[in-house]
């Protein structure tokens, strides 16, 4: 158990507040074992007939993954890393296939392992502070948590676009998309908790209640420019097509890859064009953890938590430095399967 996640039941509403404000509520092992154990209490427990996650104090919603521990560890046997990942993946799975409903509250940044809480939820609420991304290919990781399985069900190729470029997204952006079921002003949300907890059978009917119609999407005024340059499954080809176009928003996208790790782009690509079809997913996160365990050894993971979240000087010096660096047979060893043992499963 741990003080950064707050564990009530509120009504007939089990509460998931993290607490961990200075890291704007970025995920650690022990803040996964915690949900993990509340939901499991409350399985079988009739006083609660829903879930209700958000973040208790300070800015929010949950910023991502605690990677740089992750990526320290990693420089080793990675073994904490992989510890790590495996409880992580174990809540996300345990959220995905939960019976009673969930109701997240990405009112704030949400990133990463904060996508990985919010997008298995029957109900995902964005509000006009919602900043969501899955910024990992700056840091040498992919797009893990579900991305595999949830920006490849994107329409079009805008879960190719996020995945690659981390594109920042708002609380509009993300109920266009799909990504989020309601857009309710954050001062409406102490009422939605409220009346949750009170009548969790309306839940439906509540949200929609205190919905608002939501400003425009931005991200819908390029969706024929990211269907059509961001169309090829090779990373190379992604490029090629950018550079060709030679317009602002494509140089701009171009700028931005160029700064990206080669090889977590490739990756991302491959994860998402296998997600796509992935018959479960408990597959889908099975593939994730074996491609998490392969690459927290790879340089560049830890390179890029150290150019972005350690020395913060955003000058990464990639290994492969180059998309044609990186070559199939790499790819296919960081996809291998783990053998029984090591394996990743649903049950701790």
């Amino acid at each position: 158990m741990t003080e950064e996640v707050r564990i009530e039941v509120d009504g007939k509403a089990g509460r998931i507040r993290l607490d961990r404000p200075r890291a704007l509520h970025a995920l650690n092992e022990g803040m996964c074992g915690t949900m993990l154990a509340a939901l499991e209490d409350w399985r079988e427990d009739a006083a609660v007939e829903i879930v209700l996650i958000d973040h208790a104090e300070g800015r929010g919603f949950c910023a991502g993954g605690d990677v740089r521990r992750a990526a320290e560890s990693g420089k080793g046997d990675g073994v904490e890393a992989r510890a790590f990942f495996a409880t992580e993946y174990r809540l996300n799975h345990r959220l995905f296939t939960y019976a009673k409903p969930v109701v997240a509250f990405m009112d704030g940044v949400v990133m990463g392992g904060g996508v990985g809480i919010s997008q298995p939820a029957r109900f995902r609420i964005a509000t006009e502070n919602t900043l969501f991304a899955m910024p990992e290919t700056a840091i040498g990781l992919f797009p893990d948590v579900g991305g595999g399985w949830y920006l490849s069900r994107l329409r079009g190729r805008v879960g190719q676009y996020l995945a690659l470029t981390g594109a920042r997204i708002g609380g509009a952006e993300c109920h266009a998309l799909g990504l989020a079921t309601h857009y309710i002003p954050a001062d409406r949300l102490e009422t939605a908790k409220t009346q949750l907890g009170e009548a969790p059978q309306e839940a439906g009917a509540i949200l929609d209640a205190l919905s608002d119609v939501p400003p425009s999407a931005a991200i819908l005024e390029h969706r024929e420019a990211i269907d059509r340059l961001f169309a090829s499954d090779r990373l190379e080809d992604i490029l090629a097509t950018l550079e060709a176009d030679g317009g602002v928003w494509a140089t701009e996208q171009l700028s931005v890859l160029r700064n990206r790790s080669p090889l977590s782009m490739k990756v991302a690509l491959k994860l998402l064009l296998e997600g796509a079809t992935m018959p479960t997913f408990e597959d889908e996160m099975r593939q994730e953890y074996a491609v998490a365990a392969h690459i927290v050894q790879r340089p560049d993971f830890a390179e890029g938590v150290r150019a972005v979240l350690i020395d913060k000087d955003n000058a990464p010096r990639w290994d492969p430095a180059t998309p044609e660096g990186v070559t199939d047979h790499m790819i296919d060893r960081i996809f291998a399967p783990l053998d029984a043992e090591g394996e990743w499963s649903p049950q701790g």
